[in-house]
């Protein structure tokens, strides 16, 4: 039988940020979700986490009509169709957003990260740049399905950091991969199977952050199903333990 999925997503400015540089976007028609942190001064960090999600959706309307559609780029053999429509999407916001800050001189240097889950057949296709994660909540567990691509993550694959240590790291938000950097992009896609009950829960790093994956698990079980309440009290609750970033949630429920 076809699984439903239940969604929610909301951004907010956070407690010490002027504007907000997140996007996200929910197509359940397509059953696609997506968050973007964008970077780059001077507002130019939402231009290009809006150029993102617009970019996928405009690369998921065009193959939903024509999956023969001419990609721009080859098709990796080692992924399936869906992994591959993801992959390419990404790739695609990428050259937008970088064509774009090639042209013009005040977006210079701007970019974002994406963090993307598409479902399809009883499996999701979870895709991402960038230190933007996705964890998904089974069985009462929460576990984190992305590695972020950040300075701090490299470091700590050479070196044990005690969680003080890396609580002091200098570099925290340095990420090492993120769209709009260079004219193409690795993006790291997996695929797995669906169980009913799952709830993946996409977020920036204004939430992951501030409070700690035992606490996102709490406020998730506390409100089952309403995704909506989880993620308000989410970004709540990143709020009050600092806000020092934009803080973006998504959250999709297999049913």
């Amino acid at each position: 039988e076809e699984l439903k999925i239940i969604y929610a997503g909301s951004t907010d400015v956070g407690r010490k940020r002027s504007h907000n540089e997140d996007n996200f976007d929910l197509l359940p028609d397509q059953n696609l979700f997506v968050v973007c942190d964008g970077m780059g001064g001077h507002a130019s960090g939402e231009v290009a986490s809006l150029i993102a999600v617009e970019s996928l959706q405009d690369f998921f309307a065009a193959t939903a009509k024509d999956p023969d559609k001419t990609w721009p780029f080859k098709e990796d053999r080692t992924q399936n169709y869906e992994a591959n429509r993801l992959m390419a999407a990404i790739r695609y916001a990428n050259r937008n957003i970088h064509d774009k800050a090639s042209r013009d001189v005040s977006f210079k240097g701007m970019g974002t990260t994406i963090v993307a889950l598409c479902f399809f057949n009883g499996n999701v296709a979870v895709a991402h740049v960038g230190d933007s994660r996705c964890y998904r909540i089974r069985s009462g567990r929460i576990e984190q399905i992305t590695e972020d691509h950040s300075l701090l993550n490299d470091y700590k694959k050479q070196v044990k950091l005690t969680p003080e240590e890396e609580a002091n790291f200098p570099h925290k938000n340095i990420i090492v991969r993120a769209l709009g950097m260079k004219r193409d992009v690795v993006v790291d896609v997996a695929e797995e199977p669906v169980q009913q009950g799952d709830i993946f829960l996409a977020c920036s790093d204004g939430l992951n952050g501030e409070i700690t994956d035992e606490h996102m698990l709490e406020i998730v079980l506390a409100n089952g199903d309403d995704l909506e309440k989880s993620t308000h009290e989410l970004i709540q609750a990143a709020c009050e333990h600092g806000g020092r970033d934009n803080v973006t949630v998504v959250m999709a429920g297999v049913k």
